[in-house]
């Protein structure tokens, strides 16, 4: 279920339109709302789904210009994997990610600040990232059972 936005994410949101010269619209708070609501990383079909609940005439359009501003002005990054659908990630702090293949579930992985350090370290000398994106891809291991 889409929830409204909190105040803190509703200024989140302004603060990042303001600085792109953009505006807050009701669409625009619809398309956040819906990725923050789950946080598991919905391509735009899913998220245009899941925003026309609470707002029926949204175009799929709408949906994508609203998720292209909101990447243009750094509140959401997208998560490619392959030839595979773009997913949307609302989690901006350092962090790869994990897709289950048999799944297709996208999940978060903190990547502790020494990780960071030791991975731009490694960078040919005079050079500095701004982004740093690794991706695992797998399976979740079959839990053992247990015997008494």
């Amino acid at each position: 279920m889409i929830q409204s936005l909190t105040d803190l994410d509703r200024e989140h949101l302004q603060e990042a339109l303001n600085k792109s010269g953009q505006k807050v619209t009701s669409q625009r708070e619809a398309v956040f709302s819906v990725l923050l609501a789950e946080r598991d990383h919905p391509t735009v079909d899913e998220v245009f789904n899941r925003a026309r609940e609470v707002m029926p005439g949204l175009s799929l359009a709408t949906v994508y210009n609203c998720l292209e501003t909101f990447v243009g002005c750094g509140l959401v990054r997208q998560v490619n994997h392959e030839r595979e659908s773009t997913r949307y990630c609302p989690n901006l702090a350092p962090h790869a990610h994990f897709r289950d293949k048999e799944t297709g579930q996208v999940h978060d992985i903190v990547l502790p600040p020494d990780v960071i350090n030791s991975l731009r370290s490694i960078l040919p000398p005079g050079f500095d990232s701004e982004v740093i994106e690794i991706s695992f891809h797998g399976r979740a291991q079959a839990k053992a059972s247990s015997s008494n």
